[in-house]
């Protein structure tokens, strides 16, 4: 009988890290769907909350952000964008 099991365990094993993949496969998939949308509707414009800055303010960060910043600010297109059009995502929080 125990000659039996032990010829199992790596099948066993093999099908729990299976199971283990799946699981996070579904996760990782979750978590890109409930990401936060790049443009939001009811936020200001970046004219209206920097209105003290005729001239506009740049977007570009020379401090440490995160790596999902710097992925929110290429989904947007901030390097491209053109005062007063700019999306407040290309700002910091």
């Amino acid at each position: 009988m125990t000659d039996r099991l032990n010829r199992f365990w790596p099948l066993i094993a093999s099908c729990a890290f299976a199971v283990l993949l799946a699981v996070n496969a579904a996760q990782s998939a979750a978590a890109l769907q409930e990401a936060r949308p790049v443009l939001p509707a009811d936020e200001p414009s970046a004219q209206q909350a920097f209105a003290d800055a005729p001239d506009g303010v740049d977007p570009v960060v020379t401090g440490p952000v995160s790596a999902a910043f710097r992925q929110r600010q290429a989904s947007a297109n901030c390097d491209a964008a053109v005062w007063p059009h700019i999306p407040m995502v290309c700002y910091p929080d």
